[in-house]
C-alpha cells in the first residue's frame, strides 16, 4: 500500500534554456565520466517551465524550490533574475537557491546582489571534494578544512540565508565538523548524502556520516536523487535509504525533492512519487505531510497556502 500525497513541495529541481544562458556542463564541456549518473546526453536540451510541468504532470506539486543549475559562473545573478521573471510569468519557482563563490574576496558584494531578489532563500556553493573515498583533498583550497569556510558561512547566517550542502557520503563527517563551527546557520544536505556505495561497508560509512550531521539540529536533509551510476532505479534499495535517513534525522528534518530533470535519467516523476509514498507509508499522517510539504515550506520560507490532505487509493 502507498498513501498518495495531496500536496507536494518540490524542494530541489533545476530549469535551463540553452539559448538564454550558458551551461558549460551541458554545452561546451559534456563529460559523462564526471557526472554522478554517467551518460547524461538526454539532459542536453532545454528544460524550462513547460518541460518541468510536463515531466511532473498529474503530481500535486503546489510549490517548488529551484537550485542553481551550474550556469556559467559569471551569469549567476542573471540566472536569479531569469528565475524571478519565470515566477512572475508562470508562478514558479517559489524559492531560489542561488550560486555565489563564498570563498571569493567579493563574496559580500555578490551576496548583496543576490539577496536583492526577494525569492532568494539560500546559496549552493559546493566544497571541493575527492572523487573517491580513498582520496584526500584536505590540503587544497576550497576543501572542507579550508580556514575560510567558517567566515564564509557566517556571512550566510547574518543575511538569514541557508546553505545547500552537496557532498558525497565520504565527506559527511568532515561537513559535520564544519557545520559545528557555525551554530545557527540553517543547512540542508542534498540527496540524502549521496550514498553511492550500497555495499555493507559503504552503507556503514554513510550511516556514520549521516549520524554526525544529524547531531546538529540546524541540519535538514533532502530525500532526493537516489539514482546510481550504471544501475537501474530499484525500489527496495532506495526505500532503505529513505527510511534510514528519516530514522537518523527524524521526519521533522526531512523534505522531498525531485532533482528533475537529472533524476529523470533513472525514474519518471510518477514512479518516484509512488516509490517515496511506499517508503513513507509506515509514518503517521503528520510526518508524511511534513516530509512532502510542511518542512520545505518552513525551511525555505515559502508563503503558506491552503492545501488538501492526503488520501489512500
Amino acid at each position: 500500500m502507498c498513501i498518495v500525497p495531496r500536496a507536494i513541495v518540490d524542494s530541489h529541481h533545476h530549469l535551463w534554456r540553452l539559448d538564454t544562458g550558458s551551461y558549460p556542463w551541458l554545452q561546451q564541456h559534456y563529460d559523462p565520466r564526471a557526472f554522478i549518473l554517467g551518460d547524461y546526453a538526454a539532459l542536453c536540451r532545454d528544460f524550462g517551465v513547460a518541460e518541468y510541468r510536463a515531466a511532473t504532470e498529474n503530481q500535486p506539486i503546489v510549490a517548488t524550490v529551484h537550485v542553481e543549475a551550474e550556469r556559467e559562473r559569471s551569469q549567476a545573478l542573471a540566472e536569479t533574475a531569469w528565475l524571478h521573471q519565470l515566477q512572475a510569468t508562470h508562478g514558479l519557482p517559489d524559492a531560489v537557491v542561488a550560486w555565489v563563490d563564498l570563498l571569493a574576496p567579493d563574496a559580500d558584494e555578490r551576496l548583496a546582489e543576490q539577496v536583492a531578489y526577494p525569492r532568494v532563500r539560500g546559496v549552493r556553493f559546493k566544497p571541493l571534494t575527492a572523487r573517491r573515498p580513498e582520496e584526500s583533498v584536505r590540503a587544497r583550497p576550497g576543501a572542507l578544512q579550508d580556514a575560510r569556510w567558517p567566515g564564509a558561512l557566517e556571512r550566510l547566517r547574518r543575511l538569514g540565508l541557508s546553505w545547500d550542502l552537496r557532498v558525497p557520503f565520504w565527506h559527511l563527517e568532515e561537513a559535520a565538523a564544519l557545520v559545528a563551527e557555525v551554530p545557527g546557520l540553517p543547512v540542508v544536505l542534498e540527496h540524502a548524502g549521496l550514498p553511492s556505495d550500497r555495499s555493507d561497508a559503504g552503507l556503514t560509512a554513510w550511516r556514520r556520516g549521516m549520524a554526525a550531521l544529524a547531531r546538529h539540529e540546524q541540519v535538514q536533509v533532502k530525500l532526493s536523487e537516489f539514482g546510481l551510476r550504471d544501475a537501474p532505479w530499484r525500489f527496495d534499495d532506495n526505500a532503505l535509504i529513505v527510511r534510514e535517513t528519516v530514522a537518523i534525522f527524524g521526519w521533522q528534518r526531512c523534505m522531498f525533492g525531485s532533482n528533475f530533470p537529472v533524476a529523470s535519467l533513472r525514474v519518471d516523476c510518477a514512479a518516484l512519487v509512488r516509490a517515496m509514498s511506499g517508503a513513507l507509508v509506515h509514518l503517521p499522517p503528520e510526518a508524511r505531510r511534513a516530509i512532502w510539504h510542511d518542512n520545505a515550506m518552513r525551511f525555505y520560507r515559502i508563503d503558506p497556502r491552503q492545501q488538501p490532505m492526503e488520501t489512500t487509493p
